[in-house]
């Protein structure tokens, strides 16, 4: 494992992940996108880009597993769905980590981009108007194929990915924003812990980073949860619109710097 101090780290910069992991968990936890809070500031410390990548994963499942422990305690997702969408998700992360090394994620931006912004179309329609696929004769089928496909963009790229969760489970299965914000969190659980898996075992995750960032990230997620649950649909709408937007624009501007 390596040391803090070993990539030239002050240890006051701790102060400011611990605080930038707050805040991503508690945006995760309502809407997703936390990585782009903490991913920056963990590049900006000097980190390596795939110590950097590894590290916030680590940081990131923590707060994962903290939000949908939230929503599990306060029935706010399907408890039948879990199974299938976990081992599909699971499933769907390697895979999608495996394709890494066969095609570059770069060349998804401008598919992602178009993506998330007919998502934040969705989210901005009144609930009466947005699509809605009805009568699945095998939703489990369905179900398994949606978590494996959102996984494998999880292990493969990410951005993004709990956003389009959200949508995906309004538009496929009819579910509420905020119903569809803890369906989300058992993708999201799958897709991690796969993806810190394959960092831990290439040894590229700093712990002495990721343990402190776990535990403001996982404080940050648990409050995160139980707003979403107590502030409703029109909160979590606003939020995943600000989410996906600033997502956009990141890869908008990554694209084009290119």
């Amino acid at each position: 494992m390596t040391a803090f101090a070993s990539y030239g780290l002050a240890p006051a910069s701790l102060v400011f992940l611990v605080v930038a992991a707050f805040v991503a968990g508690v945006v995760d936890s309502i809407a997703g996108g936390g990585g782009l809070i903490t991913l920056p500031v963990l590049l900006a410390t000097g980190l390596p880009p795939h110590v950097a990548l590894a590290t916030n994963k680590g940081q990131a499942t923590f707060g994962v597993v903290s939000s949908f422990t939230s929503f599990w305690r306060r029935d706010g997702l399907d408890r039948d769905r879990i199974p299938v969408a976990l081992l599909s998700a699971a499933a769907g992360s390697f895979a999608g980590a495996l394709l890494v090394l066969a095609v570059r994620p770069g060349t998804l931006k401008p598919i992602v981009m178009g993506l998330l912004l007919l998502a934040a179309i969705i989210v901005a329609l009144p609930r009466r108007m947005r699509p809605r696929v009805r009568d699945w004769k095998n939703p489990k089928v369905v179900l398994a194929v949606f978590a494996f496909a959102l996984g494998s963009y999880d292990g493969f790229f990410g951005p993004g990915t709990g956003s389009l969760l959200i949508v995906g489970f309004t538009m496929l299965f009819g579910d509420t924003l905020t119903r569809a914000s803890g369906n989300a969190k058992t993708v999201n659980l799958a897709s991690n812990i796969g993806g810190l898996a394959l960092f831990a075992w290439r040894g590229t995750v700093v712990w002495t980073i990721v343990l402190p960032m776990a535990a403001a990230s996982a404080a940050g997620a648990f409050f995160g949860a139980r707003l979403a649950i107590r502030r409703g649909d029109r909160f979590v709408g606003v939020v995943v619109l600000c989410v996906v937007l600033a997502v956009v624009a990141k890869l908008g501007s990554d694209f084009v710097a290119r």
